[in-house]
């Protein structure tokens, strides 16, 4: 029986990790619509939400399943309760990345966008979403922590993109301010998206250590 119940646990950690590599595409597709003009991107962010959001419900039933069926001993009952809480993280992540998606396809994106920092905060976020999730599954405390520290490196990349792209709303008119308005809402997603990550490593953080710190608190 306990046999049966690693396996189930090492299954869990498997959708966990595909769950989680989604989310890393689905980030990595928004971007490149927004960096490449190509709206086919930006739609395949989208339909990456609706896997993830499938995902979202597939490993919540395996979880309940775990908890109904087995008789999980503490440190299999936090790690079940943890994954609970960060496919919810993860899901969110999915519609953020949509979101950005959407913007791409609903704007007027042509070209190449001459704010590198906005690439830089896509790929430190979308790390920081990776990272966590493998905290996770090989119950690596230092990396969850680690995570939560290159939040502050996201979040000073998101004041420094935010203040330029003011001052282009100030200095343009028509459709640059209007691009420089839809580029705001994208830098907004991505500190989200980089949030979830920290709250997702706060569960992994539970999850081996069984205390849980409320990473915005």
């Amino acid at each position: 029986m306990r046999d049966r119940f690693g396996m189930q646990l090492k299954y869990l950690n498997e959708q966990l990790t595909d769950m989680g590599d989604l989310c890393g595409f689905a980030i990595d597709k928004a971007v490149c619509a927004l960096w490449e003009g190509d709206y086919r991107q930006g739609r395949k962010a989208m339909e990456l939400d609706e896997e993830i959001s499938q995902m979202e419900k597939d490993i919540e039933r395996l979880c309940l399943k775990l908890l109904l069926q087995q008789q999980p001993v503490a440190r299999d009952l936090r790690q079940i309760s943890a994954a609970l809480k960060m496919v919810t993280d993860m899901s969110r992540i999915g519609n953020q990345a949509a979101d950005i998606g959407e913007i791409i396809l609903s704007g007027q994106f042509t070209g190449a966008v001459d704010v590198e920092g906005i690439r830089e905060m896509a790929k430190k976020a979308a790390k920081m979403v990776n990272d966590s999730v493998r905290a996770y599954v090989t119950k690596d405390l230092e990396l969850s922590r680690r995570v939560m520290e290159a939040d502050d490196e996201v979040d000073e990349l998101f004041t420094r993109n935010r203040e330029r792209l003011v001052e282009l709303i100030a200095e343009e008119r028509g459709e640059n301010g209007e691009f420089a308005v839809d580029l705001l809402m994208i830098i907004k997603y991505l500190e989200r998206i980089a949030d979830h990550a920290v709250n997702i490593s706060a569960w992994v953080e539970f999850s081996i250590t069984g205390v849980h710190r409320n990473p915005n608190g």
